[in-house]
């Protein structure tokens, strides 16, 4: 069992950044691909990153590319998402996500475990 808690979302300016943080408690953190996802009203859930269980391989939804970046750090279980450049159509619900899989799918539902969310709002 895995439990995700989400932070560093709030109210940013366009153009601005964000750093959010996903803190991971249960076993075995280091053995889970991560994925982070953020839905909008009205609209689905959708891949924005994906890290797997080293780090040494990174994901990114096209729309992101260049201006996110995912990390992690097994020894304080936690997976990050650096956003920079934000967008006012990237407001959304963002979570966190942990497979089993040993890359981390760009679908729902393949993860086992997902956090509440934190919220990114992005003015204009």
């Amino acid at each position: 069992q895995v439990q995700l808690v989400e932070s560093g979302g709030g109210l940013v300016q366009a153009g601005g950044s964000l750093r959010l943080s996903c803190a991971a408690s249960g076993r075995a953190f280091f053995s889970y691909a991560m994925g982070w996802f953020r839905q909008s009203p009205g609209k689905e859930r959708e891949f924005v990153a994906g890290i797997n269980w080293n780090g040494g391989t990174t994901y990114y939804a096209d729309s992101v590319k260049g201006r996110f970046t995912i990390s992690r750090d097994n020894a304080k279980n936690t997976v990050y998402l650096q956003m920079n450049s934000l967008k006012p159509e990237e407001t959304a619900v963002y979570y966190c996500a942990a497979t089993s899989l040993s890359a981390p799918p760009f679908t729902t539902r393949q993860y086992n475990y997902w956090g509440q969310g934190t919220q990114v709002t992005v003015s204009s």
